[in-house]
């Protein structure tokens, strides 16, 4: 499970262009939303996007993702229940 978190912070990093961050930045359990990352809606569409590309998760209920996308712990729990990889 470490390493799909770091994976996934690297994914995010390089999709967001979050260039001025690097994985170890980033806390497994702190919000992505907001008050953590301080990301927005349209970085929502962003990690969807990351989600079915690189782990053939389609999210497509917008309930669902607020759920998934809480932290990279919740993200990283869901990619291993659901991935099709």
């Amino acid at each position: 499970m470490e390493d799909l978190k770091y994976e996934l912070k690297e994914k995010i990093i390089e999709a967001l262009r979050l260039d001025d961050l690097v994985p170890e930045d980033i806390e497994d359990d702190a919000p992505i939303f907001k008050e953590g990352l301080g990301l927005d809606s349209i970085d929502a569409l962003e990690l969807m996007l990351l989600m079915e590309k690189n782990y053939g998760i389609r999210l497509s209920n917008p309930s669902e993702g607020k759920q998934v996308f809480k932290s990279i712990t919740t993200m990283a729990e869901y990619v291993s229940a659901h991935r099709s990889k």
